[in-house]
């Protein structure tokens, strides 16, 4: 830089702004107490946070007793001491502020936007919603104007529109005291309180809400207590008439059963799902089977080759295979012959008994498509049924 007179380049110096003379205290320039009085001006008296942030180089604290001090305790107040002097051209800076600079920070979007709560449309800094209830009602009196000439029939018309828009107001307020009252605002709160509760719980209070606008908070609170005990009586009698059921006589052998039936359940729950995954595998084999079974039955073959049939499968097979202790000696038998194992005839069978007992009889030709498996077994299947009288023919008395 350019150096004139005693002035060298590399001196110490500092950056003094226009206004930064004191004109009430000795440590708050004109400039701070510019931002403070604007900063209130903006984001409401009492809200030093906010003023403390346009201020920039203050602590909420100090907004709050410098404002306290200078302008509420002032002798000349609501304003100031205007004639104070001071001997120092610049304000004093004190440890908090050194190094700060006074620019205010940029405007924050005010409190009192529906954006800034958990309720969407709410403005909790006016105490209003977006939209309130009967929120045309104002509609019908924007308009209206009483004339000293208008006619007795005329103020009489008037007025009843007064009082309907009264009691549109009166229905408003109520809701809006009955929300306030009640706490409704604290959204994620009621939801954090009613997640924890069981399901049971749940739906008992949902059931009871109705009853909140004909009671008070505390009497209303008093009466769901009451009720979430009797639901809790009612399920720990329920619980014990069980144990006694079941012969059980001390709260040791209650809990432990408790503990047992949970793990039954589990398993029960488990079984459940291993057997779904199950059918459903023997679903694709089944199916799997029989297209391979029709493409080697349907399949040409030369007239001097004849066709061999296939050895039935071995009974010990048979009898080891899964669900072989469901099935009679004669249907053994015939899964042998047939070269199907338990599980897959199970099914057949429950699908079979299952149409007849839906139609009351079936043609012969039908099977296959109910079971999904080489034409000849199917029909044999049919006929083994139809022989063991377990199912009719069609138009069979």
């Amino acid at each position: 830089g350019i150096e004139l007179g005693s002035h060298r380049n590399n001196h110490a110096y500092r950056v003094v702004t226009r206004h930064r003379f004191p004109i009430f205290t000795e440590d708050w320039s004109a400039d701070e107490e510019l931002l403070l009085i604007d900063g209130l001006r903006q984001f409401g008296m009492g809200n030093w946070k906010d003023a403390a942030e346009h201020v920039g180089s203050r602590t909420k604290e100090e907004c709050e007793q410098h404002y306290m001090e200078v302008y509420v305790g002032s002798d000349t107040w609501p304003l100031p001491d205007m004639n104070r002097t001071f001997e120092n051209k610049f304000a004093k800076m004190t440890d908090g502020s050194r190094g700060k600079h006074s620019t205010p920070n940029k405007l924050k979007i005010l409190s009192s936007q529906p954006s800034n709560h958990e309720i969407v449309g709410y403005m909790p800094g006016r105490l209003e919603f977006e939209t309130e209830y009967e929120n045309e009602a104002e509609q019908v009196v924007k308009d209206m104007v009483i004339h000293d000439d208008d006619s007795i029939e005329e103020r009489e018309l008037k007025q009843i529109v007064l009082r309907i828009y009264n009691n549109k107001l009166d229905r408003r307020l109520y809701r809006k005291r009955f929300i306030f009252d009640r706490g409704l605002l604290e959204y994620r709160k009621n939801q954090s309180i009613e997640k924890k509760r069981p399901k049971d719980e749940r739906d008992l209070l949902n059931k009871i809400k109705v009853f909140a606008r004909m009671q008070t908070r505390e009497d209303f609170e008093e009466f769901s207590t009451g009720l979430l005990n009797e639901h809790t009586l009612r399920q720990r009698i329920a619980q014990l008439q069980e144990w006694r059921r079941n012969g059980i006589t001390t709260i040791a052998d209650g809990s432990q059963y408790e503990v047992e039936k949970s793990q039954r359940l589990s398993r029960r729950a488990s079984t459940l799902r291993d057997s779904a995954h199950l059918l459903e595998r023997l679903h694709k084999i089944v199916s799997t089977r029989a297209a391979r079974d029709s493409e080697i039955d349907e399949s040409p073959t030369l007239g001097s080759q004849k066709h061999t049939p296939r050895k039935p499968a071995n009974a010990s097979e048979i009898e080891c295979a899964d669900g072989a202790e469901l099935l009679l000696d004669s249907e053994k038998e015939l899964c042998s012959r047939l070269r199907i194992f338990p599980r897959p005839y199970l099914m057949a069978k429950e699908a079979i008994l299952a149409e007849h007992a839906r139609t009351g009889g079936f043609k012969r030709k039908q099977v296959q498509d109910l079971v999904k498996i080489d034409l000849s077994k199917a029909y044999e299947l049919y006929d083994f049924f139809v022989k063991s009288g377990w199912i009719k023919t069609h138009g069979q008395p």
